[in-house]
C-alpha cells in the first residue's frame, strides 16, 4: 500500500474513533441523561464531574485519550510515526466535531493529551501536564490550564528534542486548534468573567 494510503486510512479510522462520544454514552448508561443539558453542554470529563460521579469522569478521561492514543498507536505499529500521528490527530478533530452528533463535541483536551502519550511521551505530555495541574490548582479555572498547556505543547516539544516537521507542525496546529474550541472561554477569561471550577453556575469547560 503507497503512503498516501496509509494516511488516508489513518486519517478516515482516527476520525471515526474519536467521533465516539464516550462522555455521552457513559452518562446515558449511568442513568444520568444527557451530559449535554447540564453544565457547559460539553461531552467532556470536566463535564461529567459535573453530575458529582468522579468515577464516570475519569472513565471519560482515559476514554477520551485512548481513543486518540491507541489509533495513534496502532497506526504507528503498522505505518510509521507520522502516520500514527496523522490518527491520533484525526481523532482530535473528530472528538471536536463528531460526525455521530451533528459535528457538535468536545474541547479535544483529553484527547490531545492522549495523542501525546503515545507519539511524544516524554516531550508534549511532560511539557504540558505540569503546566495544566499547576495552573488549575492555582486558580481552579479549567480553560486557563487547558490553553496555558496546550501553547506550551509545541516550543517545549521542540526544545525537548523534536525534529520531525510533520509532528511539530501538527502539533502548532492542534495547539491553535484548541484556541479555537476554546474559544469562548478565552473570551471570557479576557473580560475576566470566566468561572471558577465548582461555582454554582460555571459554564467553563476543557
Amino acid at each position: 500500500m503507497p503512503e498516501w494510503a496509509f494516511y488516508a486510512l489513518a486519517s478516515m479510522a482516527g476520525y471515526l474513533a474519536g467521533s465516539t462520544p464516550f462522555g455521552l454514552v457513559i452518562t446515558k448508561a449511568a442513568g444520568l441523561g444527557d451530559i449535554r443539558a447540564i453544565g457547559s453542554g460539553n461531552i467532556g470529563a470536566t463535564n461529567v464531574l459535573r453530575t458529582g460521579r468522579k468515577d464516570l469522569a475519569l472513565a471519560t478521561l482515559l476514554l477520551d485519550g485512548l481513543k486518540a492514543g491507541l489509533a495513534a498507536l496502532a497506526f504507528t505499529l503498522v505505518a510509521g510515526r507520522e502516520a500514527g500521528f496523522i490518527a491520533g490527530a484525526a481523532a482530535f478533530v473528530g472528538h471536536c466535531y463528531p460526525v455521530w452528533l451533528n459535528f457538535k463535541g468536545g474541547k479535544g483536551i483529553a484527547t490531545y493529551a492522549g495523542l501525546l502519550v503515545f507519539v511524544t511521551p516524554l516531550k508534549g505530555l511532560v511539557i504540558a501536564a505540569p503546566i495544566w495541574l499547576g495552573l488549575f490548582a492555582l486558580t481552579r479555572i479549567s480553560s486557563l490550564a487547558a490553553l496555558a498547556a496546550a501553547a506550551a505543547v509545541p516550543p517545549g516539544t521542540y526544545l525537548m528534542g523534536e525534529r520531525n516537521p510533520l509532528i511539530l507542525a501538527g502539533l502548532t496546529l492542534l495547539s491553535l486548534f484548541v484556541f479555537w474550541t476554546h474559544r469562548a472561554n478565552l473570551g471570557r477569561l479576557l473580560k475576566g468573567t470566566e468561572p471558577r471550577f465548582g461555582t454554582a453556575k460555571s459554564k467553563s469547560d476543557a
